[in-house]
């Protein structure tokens, strides 16, 4: 049986992840304008992002669970990643997503794993799942709009993901 404080580890994280999201793509936003080879996509998949959050805003709430102390430093790291890899151009904009959706893709699934064994949270789970959906579709739309042909893709992507694996260990406990 899963205790309460890695539910609330689980929400924590996820809430956490939904925000850096959000940032991440208004900084792209703020960089590539209305008139971006993928400005359109991004902006629905920040929609997205947004609804996923606000659900998440709403489940830590309603629970009690602390956010992670780290907000502040997500909220700028998010933006200063997003408009960075704008900087780079649109399809770096996309290893961006491609990358962090992989990772949270893996994520996602390990939790579904955990909850499925134990049988807890049957309405967080159910979120998971639906989010992790999404997720996959970004990732899919990101490869499929040219992420791959970002400069230095594989140095770029692997260093996106060690950052997000990295942010998610952090985000769980701080």
């Amino acid at each position: 049986m899963m205790d309460r404080q890695e539910l609330h580890r689980m929400i924590r994280v996820d809430q956490a992840g939904e925000f850096g999201a959000t940032r991440i793509y208004e900084g792209q936003l703020a960089v590539m304008g209305d008139r971006g080879p993928h400005s359109a996509q991004i902006r629905h998949m920040a929609e997205q992002e947004r609804e996923h959050r606000a659900k998440f805003d709403a489940l830590l709430a309603g629970r009690g669970v602390r956010p992670t102390a780290l907000h502040p430093f997500w909220s700028a790291a998010g933006y200063a990643l997003g408009a960075g890899t704008a900087l780079l151009g649109p399809e770096a904009a996309m290893a961006c997503t491609a990358a962090i959706e992989t990772e949270i893709d893996k994520h996602y699934s390990e939790q579904l794993d955990k909850l499925e064994a134990s049988g807890a949270d049957p309405e967080l789970a159910d979120m998971i799942t639906a989010f992790r959906e999404d997720e996959r579709e970004h990732r899919d739309a990101a490869l499929a709009s040219g992420a791959e042909r970002a400069p230095a893709y594989p140095l770029l992507a692997g260093a996106i993901r060690l950052g997000c694996r990295i942010a998610i260990k952090v985000s769980e406990r701080v």
